[in-house]
């Protein structure tokens, strides 16, 4: 949080130079988008920095010719994204087993330290709706580097398509494709999920039948088709492919559970959606997300155990 010391430092540069705090205020809107693009709020933290360092960069005139520094800050992080979602393939083939998401506490839990501990400001959270979830996330890492930034400028951050195609060098037809091509996708393949409150009902209950092992009622929340996917990065043990199938799931995490040191597992809020977490020896070791389906049945598990992907989780 913001000491009075630093406050004063602020007010001080404030005065020194009109118009920062609105530049700054800019800040919580940029890591939200540079998080929904890339999916890592290492990354997205890194891009908002880059793309106030550029504005810093420039001398005084060159700030005050800017007509909208919001605008200029967004035009600026979105290309720096995409600059990083053109490598993004790239560098995945060398990662060790399945990429997933970066997971996200509740902002609640993460600002007042019971899951981040570092004293995050408010202005650093990340906004969880629809379009954080991890089946969302996902879906996203499927689409092109153009077809996600005009879909979240767009659909998510309502920005016009004359301002995407200036960001995206394009015309705004072009990104209008773009941005309906990148809507199909999604629609194919994320799911509708239930409420908040039904799907918390969902997990509580795989969390008994885990901590049960009770094979009958884990394959009872779990839809047949369902699919496990676990993401180690080569820091962590996780099966290195996803595991297709209720019998195999249920076999897996019944396994994990006979075999597994002591470790508590509780109920969190991931990326705006219930989830469970596994706590050993007061740390944070893995993150659940889960896609639940109408029906009220498991589609999809999704356990980050990456601990370069758990630093928002760990008490300090």
């Amino acid at each position: 949080m913001t000491t009075p010391w630093e406050q004063s430092q602020q007010e001080a540069e404030e005065q020194r130079h009109p118009g920062l705090g609105a530049i700054m205020s800019e800040r919580r809107q940029l890591l939200n988008l540079a998080y929904r693009l890339l999916g890592s709020l290492a990354d997205a933290e890194d891009v908002v920095q880059e793309a106030y360092t550029r504005w810093y960069a420039m001398s005084r005139a060159r700030q005050e010719a800017v007509e909208s520094p919001g605008a200029w800050l967004t035009t600026v992080a979105s290309r720096i994204c995409l600059n990083i979602l053109g490598s993004a393939r790239r560098r995945r083939e060398t990662y060790v087993g399945e990429w997933i998401p970066e997971p996200l506490p509740d902002p609640a839990e993460w600002i007042a330290g019971a899951a981040g501990g570092t004293g995050q400001d408010p202005a650093d959270r990340i906004t969880l709706d629809e379009s954080v979830s991890m089946a969302f996330l996902v879906v996203f890492e499927s689409l092109t580097p153009a077809e996600r930034v005009a879909f979240v400028l767009h659909d998510v951050f309502r920005y016009p398509f004359a301002e995407v195609a200036e960001i995206l060098g394009r015309s705004p037809a072009a990104c209008r494709q773009l941005a309906s091509s990148a809507r199909r996708r999604i629609a194919a393949r994320a799911e509708a999920s239930p409420d908040a409150t039904r799907q918390a009902s969902v997990v509580r209950r795989f969390k008994t039948a885990w901590e049960a092992q009770d094979i009958e009622a884990l394959l009872g929340l779990l839809d047949p088709g369902a699919t496990a996917i676990s993401d180690g990065g080569g820091r962590a043990i996780a099966h290195p492919l996803p595991i297709e199938g209720a019998e195999r799931i249920a076999q897996l995490y019944l396994t994990i559970a006979r075999l597994a040191p002591a470790r508590t597992i509780l109920e969190r809020t991931v990326n705006g959606l219930p989830g469970l977490v596994i706590e050993s020896e007061g740390r944070i070791e893995t993150v659940f997300a889960f896609d639940v389906a109408e029906d009220d049945r498991i589609t999809r598990i999704w356990a980050v155990r990456n601990p370069d992907k758990l630093q928002p989780w760990q008490v300090s």
